[in-house]
């Protein structure tokens, strides 16, 4: 895929930019390698097993559970939506050292480029993933893109969570998760959300409302299978 403009970054910048993403990709590696993932699904979810192949439709988790999202689906070369901002590169600079691509746009800068990205590369017989409240929250709440995208495609929207049993819970908007080594993780899966091509305008609200309403099932579930309250 071309590589798209990146905004112009300080000298330091540059370094941390250099320097970070391997050290991040060699310490999640080897964490990784410690945890033990186990998949749980509701009724009518569509799970995929750790190392399966992932269908080239649209896949939606919160932005807490951002780490061990990337160490599972690592084989998946799944393209995600990254913001154009230095934290974006950053990100994206990891991500490609396990694989993942990125489409860069954001909900609220170059968001229409973003989707046309990844709308292209649904059609190429990718995958493109939604932090679905990212990257600025609220927490729990999902953006419009993923919907549109999903009516401009109509591939459906399918959605999960990872839930560790261990973890430390960052002081952030969206209590970023960091699982601890040798914890369980959970995969959890809820039905997902389909939009049709032709929905009335008034009717993506609801949508969007529905696609929130299932990836919270998918962290209850979560949260339930490990005898945590939801919080």
């Amino acid at each position: 895929m071309p590589e798209q403009e990146s905004p112009r970054f300080t000298f330091t910048q540059r370094i941390v930019l250099a320097v970070v993403p391997r050290i991040m990709w060699a310490l999640l590696w080897i964490v990784g390698l410690t945890w033990r993932f186990e998949l749980i699904a509701e009724d009518g979810a569509a799970p995929i097993p750790p190392g399966q192949k992932v269908p080239p439709q649209i896949y939606c988790f919160w932005h807490q559970c951002v780490l061990p999202c990337t160490f599972y689906f690592r084989w998946s070369r799944a393209i995600i939506l990254i913001s154009r901002s230095f934290d974006g590169e950053l990100i994206t600079r990891i991500l490609r050292l396990f694989g993942f691509d990125a489409v860069r746009g954001s909900s609220s800068r170059a968001g229409r480029e973003g989707l046309m990205g990844l709308k292209r590369i649904i059609e190429n017989g990718r995958t493109a993933i939604f932090t679905a409240d990212g990257p600025r929250g609220p927490i729990y709440e999902t953006k419009m893109g993923p919907i549109k995208l999903a009516q401009l495609t109509g591939v459906p929207i399918d959605v999960f969570h990872l839930q560790p049993e261990r973890a430390w819970a960052m002081n952030s908007w969206d209590r970023f998760l960091v699982p601890r080594p040798f914890t369980r993780i959970i995969v959890s899966w809820a039905k997902g959300v389909t939009v049709p091509a032709d929905i009335a305008a008034d009717q993506l609200e609801p949508k969007r409302q529905e696609l929130t309403a299932a990836i919270e099932r998918a962290r209850v579930l979560a949260l339930q299978h490990l005898g945590q309250v939801s919080s």
